[in-house]
């Protein structure tokens, strides 16, 4: 199985730790110091395939939701959190064991130190979390010009999944952009042939499901939502709600992931210098995101962050309620939300909740106002016609006049999401500087999030005026010096 194989077969102490961690799991030991979302975690079904991956990905979303709905958690907390480390050095170790297993790899694991000593001029930053531990996992890694491609920092895509937005930039060590999500990082670090073998083995299994479940399509999506309406009203906690995600989840995924785009990216990555004997092309599945993450933030925040509305609350809780039974299904699609097929009578309910957004925003309700500039800006508003170009362009405009009204009524949800819109330039030309102003409204009225990054972009601020002043200062004292000893000759020559 690994006969062309040149890693080295010696086992790392990190190695012996990853199979600690993996024989615990399995025999459901408690691991030192506990581990975080150890029930969901048990429900992604781990059997080592790369399908696992996606459904771990999708526990990574649910956790990242839990700590933005959270006043407490953010990322400097969670990773202090032993409990939250021990979770993301597991599933790090997973992942590698999974490379290990689709690759037919002898995976070998280093702490930071190790990789250090072996590869001196790997740029490791020694206090980054995510560049703690690496696996090597394939051969001929000791030349240089391998590392790169060698190397797997399996932690940096849990970061990027967790934490990574426009204010939070992952870049990784190997240069270019992290992967977000262990599926699509550990996808891009496999032979081709492989991949294909994945795809090959499971496609016509998928073709016959796909044929059962188009047959009976318009059934299929009344039930998931009845079903996830039960769930919700039997039992709200995070973790359960996880759970049971996660078990719908891994049987959707199953048929969609075979219909992922893989590319080869080989030519388009600038990042990675690739020799005339690698064996290895760097290959990457075309990310699919049903729904943008701007707008799953905006979704989070009009549930977790309340403001009192003086009118339209009746008419915004009943649109809300469809919407939220549409949003869930199409987040279970491994699709574009344009690619999400639903039936006439849906269509209609949805177009009604529309409707009712409408009136309540019309009366003042500025979640309503929020809620209904994103199906604007999505093109699925009431504005939007998917066959007319002008009526796009006039629904992206609705969208942002939306958001403006609740931005100036003081919103802080609209005053966010539009400080997003100008950072991004989505749907308006970019401006900084506007970002900043609305973030700082958003920060002034109570939004904990908008609040640390406008700390954090003063701090920034305090300390560059500080050496501002500093290289002012000495620059100052320099001509001092001059002046006094132009002086000092002076004396000396005309005494």
């Amino acid at each position: 199985m690994f006969a062309n194989v040149a890693v080295s077969t010696t086992k790392t102490p990190l190695d012996y730790m990853a199979e600690g961690y993996w024989q615990d799991f399995l025999a459901q030991r408690a691991i030192a110091g506990g581990i975080a979302y150890e029930q969901p975690l048990h429900a992604c079904q781990l059997d080592e395939s790369l399908l696992s991956l996606q459904r771990i990905d999708i526990l990574l979303s649910q956790i990242r939701r839990d700590i933005i709905k959270s006043d407490e958690l953010n990322e400097a907390t969670v990773l202090a959190d032993e409990r939250y480390r021990n979770l993301f050095i597991f599933l790090a170790f997973y992942a590698g064991r999974v490379l290990a297993e689709q690759g037919r790899y002898i995976p070998n694991w280093y702490s930071q130190f190790e990789l250090a000593k072996r590869y001196p001029n790997l740029p490791i930053i020694e206090d980054d979390f995510y560049q703690h531990i690496a696996v090597v996992h394939c051969d001929n890694a000791e030349s240089n010009d391998r590392v790169l491609s060698a190397l797997f920092f399996a932690l940096e895509p849990i970061g990027q999944r967790l934490f990574g937005n426009i204010d939070r930039q992952f870049t990784a060590i190997q240069g270019g952009q992290v992967a977000s999500g262990l599926y699509q990082a550990v996808l891009e670090r496999l032979p081709k042939t492989v991949v294909n073998e994945n795809l090959e083995t499971k496609s016509s299994d998928a073709r016959n499901v796909n044929d059962k479940r188009s047959v009976n399509d318009d059934l299929r999506v009344k039930d998931s939502i009845a079903t996830i309406d039960n769930s919700d009203d039997n039992d709200n906690s995070s973790q359960s709600i996880a759970n049971k995600a996660l078990i719908k989840e891994s049987t959707i995924s199953e048929t969609a992931a075979v219909k992922s785009n893989i590319v080869d990216r080989a030519s388009s990555e600038p990042s990675f210098k690739k020799s005339a004997s690698q064996q290895f092309t760097v290959i990457t599945n075309k990310p699919v995101t049903p729904t943008p993450e701007i707008f799953i933030q905006l979704l989070a925040e009009l549930n977790s962050i309340e403001v009192v509305q003086a009118n339209g609350n009746e008419d915004y809780s009943q649109a809300c309620k469809t919407l939220d039974q549409f949003e869930r299904h199409i987040a279970r699609q491994k699709t574009a939300r344009s690619e999400v097929d639903f039936s006439d009578a849906h269509q209609q309910q949805r177009q009604q909740a529309l409707i009712k957004l409408q009136d309540a925003a019309s009366v003042g309700h500025t979640g309503a106002m929020l809620r209904l500039a994103m199906y604007e800006l999505l093109g699925e508003g009431l504005v939007a016609d998917a066959d007319n170009n002008t009526d796009k362009k006039a629904s992206k405009e609705a969208g942002i006049e939306l958001v403006k009204q609740a931005a100036n009524a003081n919103d802080s949800r609209g005053q966010r999401l539009l400080s997003r819109l100008y950072y991004r330039g989505f749907g308006v030309t970019q401006d900084i500087q506007s970002g900043r102003h609305w973030l700082e409204q958003a920060a002034n009225n109570g939004h904990s999030e908008a609040a640390t990054l406008v700390a954090e972009w003063q701090q920034a601020q305090t300390l560059i005026t500080t050496r501002q002043q500093e290289q002012h200062s000495t620059k100052r004292y320099q001509w001092l010096i001059i002046a006094v000893i132009i002086a000092a000759i002076a004396l000396i020559v005309f005494a």
